[in-house]
């Protein structure tokens, strides 16, 4: 059983599908619990076998999260900065290497850590009327939970400098034309859609996911030709587990799976 360890975290198990919301009123904004919040409950889904799909949401209608919480660095103290940058890294790199499909339902304005959060997750879901930036360079800062490099990665050098160095902010409908979004929906479905999504990967096999989206993901870094032979590799290995022959055998017999995650 998943837990929140933090109020600021609320979260529901909905069959194989985690729901998380982030719940640090008025603006969802993070600091170092819901961070380190936010880290150990991706630890608890990796370890949770009945756990294949994290959504994660805002509450509220107006924000999914605004960010960090700068309050936190008005006094200038450098530890308090290197502090906060290595907990916005663990807990987002964490969310990043979860093993299974996570998916932001972005409810409202998602700025700097907010927008990390979800470039940080495998699929993003927007509503018409959310709004995304990454403003730190206008305090004087800049993205340190991976903003920089998800963003580039997604949308393309163009608008990562655009969003960064120019301090644009993007609809989201501009967000789904430059692939920073994979869906825009209307106000108060993106939850919907998410968990719909997350049923979706239910029906998947979990090892075999969990191995595709390594794959998927190695190809941000290293060179392609070396990541054909782990991909072949890969689906030898799958050979190994219970879960690849209930997938052929239920094909061949017409029926839906059964998995069992190993």
């Amino acid at each position: 059983m998943v837990e929140s360890p933090t109020e600021k975290l609320l979260v529901e198990q909905r069959g194989h599908t985690v729901l998380l919301t982030l719940n640090n009123p008025p603006a969802n904004t993070w600091n170092q619990e819901n961070l380190q919040g936010l880290e150990s409950l991706v630890a608890q889904c990796n370890a949770d076998r009945d756990v294949y799909a994290l959504v994660i949401t805002g509450s509220g209608e107006k924000f999914f999260s605004a960010g960090a919480d700068l309050k936190l660095f008005a006094s200038g103290d450098k530890g308090v900065a290197a502090t906060m940058a290595m907990a916005f890294g663990s807990a987002f790199e964490a969310l990043s290497g979860f093993r299974g499909v996570s998916i932001a339902a972005i409810n409202g304005y998602a700025m700097g850590g907010g927008l990390e959060c979800a470039l940080a997750c495998d699929i993003r879901i927007a509503e018409s009327h959310a709004q995304m930036a990454l403003p730190e360079a206008a305090v004087g800062l800049l993205p340190c939970g991976g903003g920089t490099q998800n963003l580039s990665w997604l949308a393309g050098e163009g608008w990562a400098k655009r969003m960064i160095l120019c301090g644009e902010r993007v609809d989201a409908e501009t967000a789904q034309r430059i692939a920073l979004v994979e869906e825009v929906v209307e106000k108060g479905a993106a939850l919907g859609r998410a968990l719909a999504l997350a049923e979706n990967v239910g029906k998947q096999s979990p090892p075999a996911v969990a191995a595709c989206k390594q794959l998927i993901q190695a190809a941000r870094g290293g060179a392609i030709d070396a990541a054909y032979a782990t991909e072949r590799e890969s689906f030898v290995r799958l050979f190994d587990t219970r879960d690849q022959e209930e997938g052929v055998k239920a094909f061949l017999e017409k029926r839906q799976p059964t998995w069992v995650n190993g």
